[in-house]
């Protein structure tokens, strides 16, 4: 079986894509598997770590503006989604995919709509509970369309082709291990860990209340802490911290990355996670049971971060701050107190624990089978 899986631009539609591969292959041994993206986004890098080939397309997001520059640009890229899209053809032509699956992102379009001209089956997966502008265009045509949360069926017309299977996650966080983590990453038995990031191109907001947040914690050094702080702050945020006074040659405790490439091992090692709400992070916290520290992104259509946030909070799997209300000292006091329950936190992630929908990766797989047979 030959698959093609498009998406891209953020790990939220690049890692589910990953994770669908590595299981349909664990699956059935056959399976050849290439992905299709941009050489721009995160997918440019990600996807070749993993092994698989990447096709690139020249493609970008339209601008949610009637501004006259921005329908200049708009008018720009439709065009552009025009040679994408023949482009798209020419390697579906070439590459001969049983499916092709898509995992959001603009990205994804040129790929899943050439597919779908040429005949090709089509799935795709809507990690999120708001769908997005690539499900909502290509959803009537596709064999299958796969959601994770019930409310998106009817945002989606309720139309007979949809399914539940819940987000796809990856093999190395169902399995990982959180001794054995927490030994690769030369933690003491009693040391608490903290994981922090915004998601694969950070958020500029939250990361200028990180260098607040880095510059208190510095002061009592009481925890390790992994800040992966996306490509665009990687570049000024070592400086805004040094800025307020912090050497972090001096706290070797605190430590910036760009992206956590070992994610299954950090996750699994942590005490808490500070995080966004995107729903494959949410169901990777749920697999792994971890207690979180939930910052929704507001920037997001019908606001479905805080919805996913706000379902794990009812069942006090996590603690929600919102952006406008959010601080660096509001969100240090609140890491500091949780860190002190150790009850508490036990408590969190076990009841983050009961909302993971584990053989979500094989109901997804079966979807796929059966597009694939057709």
């Amino acid at each position: 079986m030959k698959l093609l899986i498009t998406g891209g631009g953020t790990g939220g539609h690049v890692n589910p894509g990953l994770a669908i591969a590595k299981y349909v292959q664990s699956r059935r041994s056959d399976t050849e598997v290439r992905f299709a993206g941009t050489s721009t986004g995160i997918e440019s890098r990600l996807v070749p770590r993993e092994g698989y080939q990447l096709y690139t397309i020249d493609v970008r997001g339209l601008k949610r503006s009637f501004s006259p520059s921005a329908i200049v640009y708009n008018i720009a890229t439709m065009e552009k989604s025009l040679t994408a899209t023949a482009k798209a053809k020419k390697i579906l032509k070439e590459y001969k995919p049983d499916v092709v699956v898509g995992c959001g992102g603009y990205a994804s379009f040129p790929m899943v709509h050439a597919a779908q001209q040429l005949h090709i089956p089509t799935v795709l997966l809507e990690v999120n509970a708001f769908p997005g502008v690539v499900t909502k265009s290509c959803a009537k045509k596709a064999d299958r369309v796969l959601i994770s949360f019930e409310n998106t069926r009817s945002l989606l017309e309720d139309r007979p082709n949809i399914h539940l299977t819940g987000a796809p996650v990856r093999g190395d966080i169902i399995f990982a291990d959180r001794q054995k983590a927490r030994q690769k990453l030369g933690l003491a038995e009693k040391e608490k860990l903290v994981v922090s990031f915004w998601g694969s191109l950070g958020a500029l907001y939250m990361n200028r209340h990180m260098a607040g947040f880095i510059q208190l914690e510095s002061q009592h050094d009481s925890f390790r802490h992994i800040h992966a702080t996306g490509t665009a702050a990687y570049k000024w945020l070592p400086d805004s911290v040094k800025e307020k006074g912090v050497d972090l040659d001096k706290h070797p405790n605190i430590e910036l990355r760009e992206y956590i490439y070992d994610m299954a091992d950090v996750m699994a090692a942590a005490d808490l996670v500070i995080c966004r709400a995107g729903a494959a992070t949410l169901g990777e916290l749920c697999v792994l049971g971890k207690p979180s520290l939930i910052v929704p992104s507001p920037y997001v259509a019908e606001n479905h971060q805080e919805k996913n946030a706000r379902a794990l909070e009812q069942k006090g799997a996590c603690r929600v701050i919102t952006e406008p209300e959010c601080t660096p000292q509001k969100l240090y006091d609140a890491v500091t107190e949780l860190l002190s329950d150790d009850k508490k936190l036990e408590e969190m992630g076990r009841y983050a624990k009961t909302m993971a929908i584990v053989d979500s990766s094989e109901k997804i797989y079966q979807h796929i089978l059966q597009a694939a047979r057709k």
